[in-house]
């Protein structure tokens, strides 16, 4: 049941992080340097790009290269290096993001960033902490390649970059994510709504375990957290 949660909570995170509905992102993309050409970056560099359905980041080695932490599920489905090896799509993404498998792996500036304006070291201020030495980000950049364990939620590619590069791993859009769904629980709304939902399909499927428990249980919980 709580691997069902989580799963649940990922799937609602990934959503709550679809372009669409992240506005600010926008701002912060407008107020972010951007660059396309990779003379611009440095060793050590922290790359971040928007990408169709969430926003990723990467650690710049030098030399058109980018270590970055990538969920995609076609290493599950063959060993053929040529195949991996090639930009990963957002249908390999997705995949990979459902079946929790990811690689940190090296591509081209232009294949992570996958059509997207490349931003540069935007973390630095809205972290407010001081980078590592540019030599000691990329060699922990380059000490994590290959399969590594991966969560959406608690162990995804900011994590890999805020870990490479400040020594500490944290997901801003984690922490985002949980205070939003701290606020929706503790909306008594909520209560009123479940308890709708609950007796709707108590009318609609019929009483039994499956449709009363929860018709209580939930708003009580809610209820309680609130």
């Amino acid at each position: 049941m709580l691997d069902s949660l989580a799963l649940l909570l990922e799937k609602t995170f990934l959503l709550a992080h679809l372009n669409f509905f992240s506005p600010a992102s926008s701002k912060r993309e407008r107020c972010a340097k951007r660059r396309e050409d990779s003379t611009y970056f440095e060793r050590g560099d922290l790359l971040e790009v928007p990408r169709t359905l969430l926003t990723h980041f990467g650690i710049y080695l030098g030399d058109n290269k980018v270590a970055h932490l990538m969920p995609d599920i076609l290493p599950v489905l063959t060993s053929n290096k040529s195949q991996i090896q090639k930009a990963v799509t957002n249908k390999r993404l997705l995949l990979g993001v459902i079946y929790k498998y990811a690689l940190v792996r090296v591509d081209t500036v232009e294949d992570f960033a996958y059509g997207s304006p490349v931003l540069l070291n935007t973390m630095d201020t809205t972290l407010r902490r001081q980078p590592l030495a540019a030599e000691e980000v990329a060699r922990r950049a380059g000490k994590l390649i290959g399969h590594i364990p991966y969560s959406l939620l608690w162990n995804n590619c900011e994590h890999f970059v805020t870990y490479c590069r400040y020594g500490t791993a944290v997901s801003l859009q984690t922490e985002q994510f949980c205070e939003s769904l701290k606020s929706v629980i503790r909306d008594q709304r909520s209560v009123l709504l479940t308890t709708f939902i609950g007796m709707l399909s108590m009318f609609f499927l019929g009483i039994a375990p499956s449709t009363a428990l929860p018709t209580f249980i939930i708003p009580f919980i809610l209820w309680m957290a609130g």
